[in-house]
């Protein structure tokens, strides 16, 4: 391919990805994707290159913008790594990066458990690194990360000097970039590893459990939940580990009630409540949660707290009317088990129901059922999952804490 006339001596001789007239607007303000509609196919063909490649995005009029990594076959065809248009994508750019996010970690939290990658807020789209101590679990989601798997776990070993990686290569995400699913450990990696959250002690599933065995992006929402728990009882729904439900009884709620379909997941549960020495006050509940919540509510059950934390039921846009449609009977059903003055804590993973959508999703299924509900705080994620300001997509996490009372 050409080379543009603009770049100097100094940068490193990659292939050109030329936009359409005017589509470099939106880099320019911060955003770091490239559309496959957005290239001039007839001066770059998208088909010239390979999942993988790194090429120099170009303005139209040829000045070079940045460097990107690229899939000519998905819709987010270039992701910008860099903006200096000198320094590919390379073990040396990696280093960097991770010692720029252990930074804003460190200076955040006091022990080394967090989320140390974010992907495109940390400058590195495709990719995610949870930390549980001396732990890395990694995951890459795009071709370009895919194809620097050694300078990645070169620049971890490098940075962070951890015991072991484990690479849990095995998520759908990869697919939509035609990548194969794998999982491999480099260096000895346990079955479960052990993190601490608001002074919480877990054991995570890193080898068989959801994404990498944990859900850090909570932190700050669990961190309210045990102040308003001691001497409450609290129904965990879509529990999982008992990331909610733990925290709570360690705060000192009176009963804790964790629901998941999965059956292991609430045995870890049940491994978690011993590591914190609040086994008498959990109990786990197996089955499909509407299913239990509907058992729970024609047994006369009630509770003080009602966590719901459910997956992302909005995956995609076309999912949206039956998504939000999902929430609402979900929200209902939790309201229907709130005893007097209860809280209902409604949270959403999905990026694409807006802040206001869960609150009006609140509102409307406690006016449904004839009570009024009072917004008290609404979360999102924590700041090892930090929002990238021109990327509405980075910030995904919502929970309403809602007190939900006969007016």
């Amino acid at each position: 391919m050409t080379t543009s006339e603009d770049i100097s001596k100094d940068t490193p001789q990659l292939p050109q990805l030329i936009l359409n007239s005017q589509a470099d607007r939106r880099l320019k303000k911060g955003h770091l994707w490239v559309y496959s509609n957005e290239v001039d196919v007839k001066k770059t063909p998208l088909k010239g290159f390979q999942p993988g490649d790194q090429a120099i995005v170009c303005s139209h009029n040829g000045k070079p913008l940045a460097i990107a990594i690229i899939n000519p076959t998905a819709l987010i065809c270039g992701r910008i790594v860099n903006r200096d248009t000198s320094h590919p994508l390379d073990k040396s750019l990696f280093v960097h990066r991770f010692k720029q996010a252990l930074a804003l970690r460190e200076m955040c939290f006091t022990e080394p458990y967090y989320r140390l990658i974010f992907g495109d807020s940390d400058l590195l789209p495709g990719l995610v690194v949870d930390r549980f101590g001396d732990y890395l679990v990694v995951q890459m989601a795009s071709a370009g990360m895919d194809a620097q798997k050694d300078a990645i776990v070169e620049a971890l070993q490098k940075v962070i000097k951890p015991t072991a990686i484990l690479l849990r290569n095995d998520h759908s995400a990869r697919s939509l970039e035609g990548l194969e699913e794998y999982v491999e450990a480099i260096g000895d990696v346990p079955e479960a590893v052990e993190l601490v959250e608001n002074g919480v002690r877990f054991l995570a599933p890193i080898a068989d459990g959801q994404k990498t065995g944990w859900f850090y992006d909570h932190r700050e929402n669990r961190a309210l939940l045990q102040r308003l728990a001691p001497g409450k009882r609290v129904l965990d729904v879509f529990s999982y580990i008992g990331g909610w439900g733990i925290q709570a009884a360690v705060a000192g709620a009176s009963e804790v009630m964790c629901v998941d379909a999965s059956e292991q997941a609430l045995n870890w549960v049940g491994e978690n409540a011993q590591l914190n020495n609040v086994e008498d006050v959990m109990q786990g509940l197996h089955g499909k949660a509407v299913h239990v919540l509907k058992e729970l509510i024609a047994q006369g059950e009630q509770f003080d707290i009602v966590v719901l934390d459910p997956p992302a039921f909005i995956k995609r846009k076309k999912d949206q009317k039956s998504g939000e449609a999902a929430y609402r009977h979900m929200n209902e059903l939790a309201i229907r088990l709130l005893a007097r003055d209860g809280i209902l804590v409604s949270a959403s993973c999905s990026m694409h129901l807006e802040k206001a959508t869960l609150v009006e999703i609140v509102r409307g299924a406690a006016r449904h059922l004839d009570r009024h509900a009072q917004i008290i705080h609404q979360g999102g994620q924590g700041a090892d999952h930090p929002v990238h300001p021109a990327i509405a997509e980075t910030d995904y996490l919502k929970a309403v804490f809602a007190r939900v009372y006969l007016p």
